[in-house]
């Protein structure tokens, strides 16, 4: 077993090549080899987003405050808030974020593969992320 303290981790402040606006991250848990598993507490402010990107093993997304958006490259711009649990297949091209006015903070889960989690493409366009939102 093996217990990491909340006092032990760092916030890291991301690239801005693969966000935009004000993002923080906790890493939460980095697993020791044969595991794979990264788990990552990711706290977006209002109209901060990822780039487009993949991740080659897929991606669970748990909101745990606020609300959000996410979208994939051939689908609409879907809502997200607290309690939701957003799965993104291997492969599967695309983004989340805060919502334009409300923060949103997720708990990211992927598992590494020849020593990546995630395949970085371009960034999301205000247009993009002005579209219309799908309600379910």
């Amino acid at each position: 077993m093996k217990i990491t303290h909340s006092e032990a981790r760092a916030s890291v402040t991301p690239s801005s090549d693969y966000f935009t606006g004000h993002v923080r991250q906790d890493p939460l848990n980095a697993a020791e080899v044969p595991g794979r598993s990264r788990i990552i507490s990711v706290t977006f402010e209002p109209g901060a987003r990822t780039a487009w990107h993949t991740h080659p093993l897929g991606q669970t997304l748990v909101i745990t405050s606020g609300a959000g958006l996410v979208q994939t490259w051939d689908g609409p711009i879907r809502r997200v808030r607290s309690g939701d649990v957003v799965w993104f297949p291997a492969g599967e091209k695309h983004w989340h974020g805060a919502g334009p006015d409300t923060a949103m903070t997720h708990i990211a889960i992927q598992e590494e593969l020849d020593g990546r989690t995630a395949d970085w493409m371009e960034k999301v366009s205000h247009e993009q992320y002005g579209g219309e939102i799908k309600n379910d």
